[in-house]
């Protein structure tokens, strides 16, 4: 038996795991209702991160503003992002996966890739297994995926976008006439809307059309390396493998896809402020320091850019790494180009579960670490929603005043 590789992807992720979590705890399904994930819907940067299928049906779309998402749909709910609560469902979904495959890749925080090749013995019957990974995901955990069933990861993540959702999939290579060929070329991973332009002014409409054309031809119309890139994935195939990942990590990272063009530059900042708030969280929790920060874009035509710095000592402060992760993003990015994608990693940790010390203390930094603290503690005892930062830009100070009196407030509360 050749290759057999899963792609098991949350279904609508962020909304997906706070519904379970309500519902664990007695409240309504957030999934059977319109609603979002979003910011404060007071702020004009607020943006919509994930919605329900009956939100959608009133034309809300991931990504575009909170108050005209409202305009949409007056009755919306809106429940706030808890990336606390999303590593941990990541987590314990990327468990179960282990515990049926011997090497487990972890494309993003909702998804990820299963090598199950020569596993035929212990799981004779891959439509079945794939069935009752599903399922346990399902009635463990409180949400869904759909598993997409191929023999690269290419064909399997293809798969598993086909109809949604709690759904099982495959695309085989004798299958690829009847489920893949006739899919509009828009549809194939890497094709974005520049490609497709270009394509369909040469009457490559499908990515049949594409499979079919002449690899020279396309080299000269894409480039050669692009071109053969995209002639190998209209044909099916795909041979990098799935790359095993341990339990330890050996950094901190989140991202987030979103539906539709991000092309706000203050919408940009405050998610990336978000998200280094919540990694920079996790990350201190292990008692942990960061010696390199790196911010990841995906642009609109699927295009992946990285840019990295190494610090000049080890940090846990969200406000430094916050500063870091702001200067990478504006070398990234043009301010033009629509994004698709906004991701940011730690690594290079040190785990030394011992405070920096310094012989000359920086008032500011010890500052921003009492604010850290402050919202660490908050966070610990009431959720991850109990407090957010303050607005891009808006001054430390100002933010860790009103932190440490929400604080002692809630503190004068539990103690009545």
């Amino acid at each position: 038996m050749g290759r057999l590789i899963f792609h098991v992807d949350v279904n609508s992720a962020f909304l997906s795991w706070e519904a379970a979590r309500r519902v664990r705890e007695g409240g309504e399904d957030l999934r059977l209702i319109p609603s979002c994930i979003s910011g404060d819907p007071q702020k004009r940067t607020s943006i919509i991160l994930a919605k329900s299928i009956p939100a959608k049906q009133y034309g809300i779309k991931t990504g575009e503003p909170v108050g005209m998402a409202l305009q949409k749909c007056r009755n919306l709910v809106i429940a706030p992002p808890d990336f606390k609560l999303y590593e941990q469902c990541s987590r314990a979904f990327t468990e179960i996966c282990r515990s049926f495959a011997p090497k487990v890749e972890k494309f993003s925080i909702d998804e990820c890739f299963l090598d199950m090749s020569n596993t035929e013995q212990l799981y004779p019957d891959p439509i079945q297994t794939a069935h009752q990974l599903k399922d346990t995901i399902r009635d463990t955990l409180g949400f869904t995926v759909n598993i997409g069933i191929g023999s690269n990861k290419l064909l399997a993540k293809m798969a598993s976008d086909f109809e949604k959702p709690d759904k099982v999939h495959t695309l085989f290579t004798d299958e690829l006439e009847e489920k893949f060929f006739p899919l509009a070329v828009s549809d194939l991973i890497s094709v974005g809307r520049g490609s497709i332009e270009k394509l369909e002014r040469c009457c490559i409409r499908t990515i049949g059309d594409l499979a079919r054309y002449d690899i020279q031809d396309l080299q000269k119309l894409m480039g050669r390396k692009f071109g053969q890139q995209l002639h190998d994935y209209a044909n099916g195939h795909d041979p990098s493998p799935v790359e095993d990942q341990g339990r330890d990590a050996k950094g901190y990272s989140i991202s987030t896809t979103l539906e539709n063009d991000l092309v706000s530059s203050k919408a940009a900042q405050a998610l990336l402020l978000n998200l280094t708030d919540h990694v920079a969280l996790r990350m201190r929790a292990d008692a942990a320091r960061a010696g390199c920060v790196s911010v990841t874009i995906r642009t609109n035509d699927f295009k992946d850019r990285s840019h990295q710095r190494h610090l000049s000592e080890p940090c846990d402060i969200t406000e430094e790494l916050y500063q870091t992760v702001k200067q990478l993003f504006e070398e990234l990015w043009d301010q033009q180009t629509p994004l698709r994608l906004l991701g940011v990693s730690l690594t290079q940790i040190i785990h030394d579960g011992a405070e920096q010390m310094s012989l000359f203390p920086d008032p500011q930094k010890e500052k921003e670490r009492k604010i850290d603290k402050t919202m660490d503690a908050l966070r610990s005892r009431y959720g991850m929603h109990a407090i957010a930062r303050g607005s891009v830009g808006a001054p430390s100070e100002r933010i860790g005043r009103k932190q440490r009196a929400q604080f002692e407030q809630k503190q004068k509360e539990e103690n009545k």
